[in-house]
């Protein structure tokens, strides 16, 4: 059972996570009334009357003043009411339903890429510091970081999709239909995600770990005849948790905008996908409750990190 810390730590998270929610939504709905069109004509089609046009205004409320729009589209959200999707009229939360488990599917895999191969990257760097390894590591990280992951994207298609056939260009099958099938699809996508995060996690703990492996205890450890390894594992990797869940969780919150760019190169039907599309076709109530969506998957994230902190690290509670 959870602990009164814990639960009042938690609870505070959630009390500030609400004004950042609500200026995340005020911002999302404030941008969008600046995109060029007429929400109304799109609903009415473009030789609609004039009068078809005031009705559809009325009918969504249009009419009003903006913040009226705004806090009607606001308390029915906080009900679990995103509205519909203006174009084919279907509820946004189930467009979002159907879509968003596919995205969370692709950053989970690309974060496991990530922490599998930086990890290890990571270790080996530290252990032979200002070494020509370590500088090869480093130098492929820089690497990593710089390179665009659209860009990436497409060489990947190019090379493994289209030249190589080694794995499908575009498409995606749900987990829940066939999990070796959704690992095939995503395996490209996850890829074009994580080279960002695999630098991040090698440059990060490789830091941590030559702090770590130049300090006095370390230097009394090694007198003492405990081994490199037992000194990396049982030492090392324990210092460094609390910092490799903080870059983890970045990880997580980066690879899910990116996905905006990287599933719209690999048409996959996922929530980056899907809010590029409601963009350019003006289907706002789409683009609003996605947005919201993920903004709140992200605040979730960074509560599960807060809470997993005080497992790693129980003097955190007393902070």
């Amino acid at each position: 059972m959870m602990s009164r810390t814990k639960q009042l730590m938690l609870l505070n998270r959630l009390v500030q996570a609400i004004p950042i929610m609500i200026l995340a939504t005020f911002l999302v709905f404030s941008l969008l009334q600046l995109v060029p069109g007429d929400v109304a004509i799109t609903i009415a089609g473009e030789n609609a009357s004039e009068k078809r046009i005031q009705e559809i205004r009325e009918l969504y409320g249009l009419n009003q003043p903006f913040l009226v729009q705004y806090g009607n589209w606001l308390v029915n959200a906080v009900q679990g009411d995103f509205g519909e999707s203006l174009l084919s009229g279907e509820p946004v939360l189930e467009t979002i339903s159907r879509v968003f488990p596919n995205t969370l599917f692709i950053v989970a895999y690309a974060v496991l890429l990530s922490v599998v191969i930086g990890v290890p990257l990571g270790i080996m760097a530290s252990s032979r510091p200002n070494s020509k390894l370590d500088g090869a590591i480093m130098g492929a990280s820089s690497l990593g970081v710089a390179v665009p992951n659209f860009w990436l994207g497409m060489v990947l298609v190019s090379l493994f999709a289209l030249t190589w056939n080694w794995f499908p260009a575009t498409g995606f099958t749900s987990p829940g239909e066939s999990f070796t099938s959704a690992i095939w699809f995503a395996t490209l996508p996850a890829i074009a995600l994580c080279t960002n995060g695999i630098a991040e996690v090698a440059r990060q703990l490789r830091s941590s770990l030559v702090e770590i492996h130049s300090s006095q205890h370390v230097r009394t450890l090694h007198a003492k005849g405990l081994s490199p390894g037992a000194i990396l594992w049982k030492h090392g990797l324990k210092n460094v948790s609390v910092n490799l869940l903080t870059v983890i969780s970045l990880l997580f919150n980066k690879a899910l905008a990116a996905t905006v760019v990287v599933e719209t190169v690999f048409a996959i039907p996922g929530m980056g996908n899907t809010i590029v599309k409601a963009v350019l076709e003006g289907d706002f109530p789409v683009v609003q409750g996605a947005v919201l969506a993920m903004v709140i998957t992200v605040i979730l994230v960074n509560l599960v990190t807060d809470l997993l902190y005080t497992v790693l690290d129980p003097r955190i509670q007393q902070v």
